[in-house]
């Protein structure tokens, strides 16, 4: 007779899911250029914000602080999804 079938283990069938290292290959691509963008928009509007700031335009100058904040919280979130993707990768390669 066979076990209840709330004594039953259900298990996914990893042998079916193939490629998770050509994943991880691909989405640790991507987050370097995302990365990458951020890093240069951090620049540009780093030197914008020094223009400005000598040129005394206080518009410029607001503008390229919000640039360097979006590209600060731009290489933040790249790197935490990064963490995040290899944290999720291996959690589902133990399930």
């Amino acid at each position: 007779m066979s076990a209840p079938l709330l004594l039953r283990q259900v298990r996914p069938d990893l042998g079916a899911i193939a490629g998770t290292s050509d994943l991880r290959e691909i989405v640790g691509a991507l987050l370097t250029y995302g990365l990458l963008i951020s890093i240069t928009m951090l620049l540009v509007s780093s030197i914008a914000w020094a223009v400005a700031s000598s040129a005394g335009s206080w518009h410029g100058t607001t503008r390229a602080k919000v640039g360097v904040l979006v590209a600060l919280g731009g290489a933040v979130l790249t790197g935490s999804t990064l963490a995040w993707a290899n944290w999720l990768i291996d959690i589902g390669a133990r399930l």
